[in-house]
C-alpha cells in the first residue's frame, strides 16, 4: 500500500479502529489492505507461508509480537507465552533483537484469544508495530546497583508514556466495550507517526542494545557515587534501506547533547513530535528521522528541538568507548543472587532434535520460579537464582542438550538473523535458516587456518530492511535475490562504525569460501589484538577484494 494510502486509513480509522474492528468478525481468514495497516499497531502483522505459497496455495496466518521494555518478563509471564506457542502458535517462540517475542502461525480466528491471554499476564501486544514509538530497549543485565535497576525500570515508564491514548486495543481485543471516540492524542495526533520509531537507553561502555542504530538513543551517565546524573542523547539512527535506491541507507545516529532526568520524558516526546510533524508522509522509504537528520545537519535539528523545550540542552557529557557486551554464562548479580544468559541460535526457541531448548527453559523457569530478560542479540538472561542451585540447573541444561558458553564459538556467539522466509513478506531470500550453516562452514573455516575461537561478529538479514542490524556487524550478508546476497565489512565490533559493502550477488553456497582468503589474510597480518572489523576497515576495501579475486584466479 502506497504511503498515502496509509495516511488515508491512519486518518479515517477512529483512533486505529475501523475496517480492523469489523474483519476481526467475518469468517475470512486474511484481512483487508486497510485492516493489515491497522493491525500493525496493534501487534500483529498478517503473513503468508511462503513455503506453501510454492505449491499454489495461500495460507494466511499473522505473527503476534509482545512489546516488553528492557525486555523484563516474570516467570509466569514467561510460561504464558510458552503456553500460548502451543495453543495458538507453531510451537515456537522467537526473541526479537528489540527484546520482544514473538509467535508466528496463529491463525486469525485465534488473535483476539492470543492477545487476551497475554493481556491476563499483564503483557500486552499494543504499539510492538506500527508507526508508533515500537519496544523500548534497554541493557537487561540484571545488577544489585538500584540506579542501574532505576534505569530499566525508566524504560517501562518510558514506554507507557509513549504509548497511543486511544481505548481501541482494549475495545477490540480486550473488553469489548462499545466504539467510542477519542480525543486526538497529544503525542502522536491523529495520523500517528509517518513510520516507526526506536529507542534504546544504553549503559555507559555497554553497547548491547547497539544504541547508534536507533532513532533516538539514551546514554545513562552516573556520577562517582553511581547516582544517576542524566542522559547523553544520540538521534537519527536507522539500519533500513532499499537495494539500487540511493536515497536510502543506513546511518548512524548523531550526538544531540544532555539532559538531567527529570527532563528526559519531555524531550523524548519532543523528539517524536519532530518526526511527527517533519518527517516524510509522501514517501514510507525516506520517512524514518534518520532523514531528517542527515538533510538539516546536527545544528538545525538542535534548534528545532530546543524551540520545543522550556529548559536548555547541555553540551555532551564525556563517556567511556563502548563494546557489546552480550552477558551470556553465568555472572554475579550483584545482590548475593547470580544470574545466567542462555544461547538462543537466531532468538528461535524451540525442542528440534536432541536439542530440547523449549522444554529445557519451561523447566528450569517453572521449576525455580525465575524472571527472565531478553538481550537485544536474542538470547534469554535467567536471574535472581540462589548460587545454592547452580550445580542443579547446569545438571538441566546438559540433560536438554542446551549449549553452554564454553561450547559456542565466537562466530555462533556474535550470529544474529532476521525470520526472513517463510513467513516475511518483504524476505527476499533466506536468512535464519541460512546463517546457521554458514557458520558452520565459517566455523571449519577458522578452526583450519588457526582461528578457531576468533570472535567475529557476523549477521544475515533476507532483505534490506536491516532487521538484524546487520549494517553494524563486522561482517554481513544482506538478502538481495534469491539465495543471492550483498556481503557487507568493517563494522567494528563495539557497533559504532557502519560496515561498507563489499561484494554483491554473492550466492549462499559461495559466502564462507568467498570469505575465506579474507579470514587468511586477517590471520597473518593484523595488528596485536586488533579484531576482524578493525582490520577490514583499516586495510579497506580494494585490498581485501583483490585477496578474493586472486585467490578465485588460483583456484581456475
Amino acid at each position: 500500500m502506497s504511503k498515502a494510502n496509509v495516511e488515508a486509513v491512519k486518518l479515517a480509522s477512529n483512533g486505529l479502529r475501523g475496517p480492523l474492528d469489523q474483519e476481526l468478525e467475518n469468517s475470512d481468514a486474511f484481512l483487508s489492505d486497510a485492516g493489515q495497516v491497522l493491525i500493525k499497531f496493534h501487534g500483529s502483522y498478517q503473513q503468508e507461508d511462503r513455503d506453501i505459497r510454492k505449491q499454489g496455495e495461500k495460507h494466511y496466518q499473522f505473527m503476534i509480537r509482545s512489546k516488553l521494555p528492557a525486555g523484563q518478563l516474570s516467570a509466569d509471564q514467561y510460561l504464558t507465552h510458552d503456553d500460548i506457542a502451543s495453543q495458538f502458535g507453531n510451537e515456537t517462540l522467537r526473541i526479537t533483537t528489540r527484546q520482544g517475542i514473538q509467535f508466528h502461525g496463529v491463525i486469525k480466528g485465534d488473535l483476539r484469544d492470543t492477545i487476551r491471554a497475554l493481556n491476563l499476564a499483564f503483557v500486552t501486544t499494543f504499539g510492538a508495530c506500527g508507526d508508533v514509538v515500537r519496544n523500548v530497549m534497554a541493557c537487561p543485565a540484571p545488577t544489585g546497583d538500584p540506579q542501574r535497576t532505576a534505569v530499566q525500570d525508566f524504560a517501562t515508564q518510558l514506554s507507557n508514556e509513549l504509548l497511543p491514548r486511544t481505548r481501541a486495543y482494549h475495545q477490540i481485543w480486550i473488553d469489548g466495550e462499545p466504539i467510542v471516540d477519542d480525543e486526538e492524542d497529544p503525542v502522536y495526533g491523529k495520523t500517528y507517526l509517518p513510520r516507526k520509531f526506536k529507542i534504546a537507553i544504553a549503559f555507559p561502555g555497554d553497547n548491547c542494545v547497539d544504541i547508534y542504530s536507533n532513532d533516538l538513543g539514551l546514554v545513562a551517565l552516573f556520577d562517582d557515587d553511581k547516582q544517576l546524573i542524566g542522559f547523553n542523547l544520540l538521534a537519527g539512527g536507522g539500519m533500513g534501506m532499499t537495494h539500487n535506491n540511493e536515497e536510502t541507507f543506513p546511518r548512524l545516529a548523531d550526538e544531540i547533547g544532555f539532559i538531567a532526568p527529570d527532563q528526559a520524558i519531555e524531550t523524548v516526546k519532543a523528539i517524536v513530535g519532530i518526526h511527527r510533524d517533519h518527517g516524510d508522509r509522501s514517501n514510507r522509504k525516506h520517512a524514518r528521522l534518520k532523514y531528517i537528520l542527515h538533510e538539516w545537519g546536527v545544528e538545525k535539528f538542535h534548534q528545532e528541538l530546543q524551540s520545543r523545550l522550556p529548559f536548555p540542552l547541555q553540551p555532551v557529557q564525556p563517556m567511556p568507548p563502548f563494546e557489546v557486551l552480550d552477558h551470556l554464562g553465568w555472572q554475579e548479580q550483584g545482590d548475593g543472587k547470580l544470574y545466567l544468559g542462555v544461547y538462543v541460535e537466531n532468538g528461535r526457541i524451540l525442542d528440534q532434535g536432541d536439542l530440547r531448548l523449549r522444554t529445557g527453559l519451561r523447566t528450569i523457569i517453572e521449576r525455580y520460579q525465575l524472571p527472565v530478560r531478553l538481550t537485544a542479540q536474542q538470547n534469554i538472561l535467567l536471574v535472581d537464582i540462589r548460587p545454592e542451585d547452580r550445580e542443579a540447573i547446569n545438571a538441566l541444561l546438559a540433560e536438554h542438550h542446551i549449549r553452554t558458553l564454553e561450547e559456542l564459538t565466537g562466530v555462533r556467539r556474535y550470529g544474529l538473523a532476521c525470520p526472513a522466509l517463510p513467513t516475511c513478506g518483504l524476505a527476499l531470500t533466506e536468512a535464519e535458516r541460512a546463517l546457521p550453516h554458514v557458520l558452520d562452514e565459517i566455523e571449519v573455516q577458522l578452526a583450519e587456518i588457526g582461528l578457531p575461537n576468533e570472535p567475529i561478529m557476523i549477521r544475515m538479514t533476507g532483505c534490506p530492511n536491516g532487521c538484524a542490524r546487520p549494517y553494524v556487524a563486522e561482517l554481513a550478508f544482506v538478502g538481495r535475490s534469491l539465495n543471492k546476497y550483498t556481503v557487507f565489512i568493517g563494522g567494528n565490533p563495539n557497533g559504532t562504525r557502519l560496515a561498507a559493502e563489499f561484494l554483491d550477488l554473492m550466492p549462499v553456497s559461495q559466502l564462507a569460501p568467498t570469505m575465506r582468503p579474507v579470514f587468511t589474510y586477517f590471520r597473518d597480518e593484523r595488528a596485536t589484538g586488533e579484531s576482524f572489523g578493525d582490520f577490514c576497515y583499516r586495510v579497506g576495501l580494494e585490498k581485501l577484494r583483490s585477496i578474493v579475486q586472486e585467490a578465485e584466479s588460483q583456484a581456475k
